[in-house]
């Protein structure tokens, strides 16, 4: 069994380590708030995600399934259009748009 100093030498390290890496994104926030970059990315990462969550759920569903890339398509028809009518609530779209496709594959 390690002796007592060695430990608390551990539990601090493990302590500072932990603190810095919880401290650290704070710590870089300031500076990227007024970020013309940041804020660029903010508008178009959802719709790159959507894009690319599309992209993988046809071509899977399409090479696994290919009777299910119909309900796919529409699935995605779907979120897309609740994206852009749901004033771009991106876990909405998703999903709703999930839930389509689930509903359909099964019924």
């Amino acid at each position: 069994m390690p002796e007592t100093p060695y430990l608390l030498a551990v539990l601090a390290v493990t302590f500072a380590i932990t603190f810095g890496l919880r401290a650290l994104p704070f710590a870089a926030l300031n500076p990227l708030r007024n970020s013309l970059l940041v804020r660029k990315v903010s508008l178009w990462m959802p719709v790159g995600i959507l894009g690319i969550l599309a992209a993988s759920t046809l071509r899977t569903t399409v090479l696994a399934d290919p009777a299910a890339a119909l309900p796919a398509a529409v699935a995605v028809a779907v979120t897309v259009v609740l994206h852009l009518l749901g004033r771009r609530r991106t876990l909405l779209s998703v999903g709703l748009g999930t839930l389509v496709f689930v509903a359909l594959v099964n019924f």
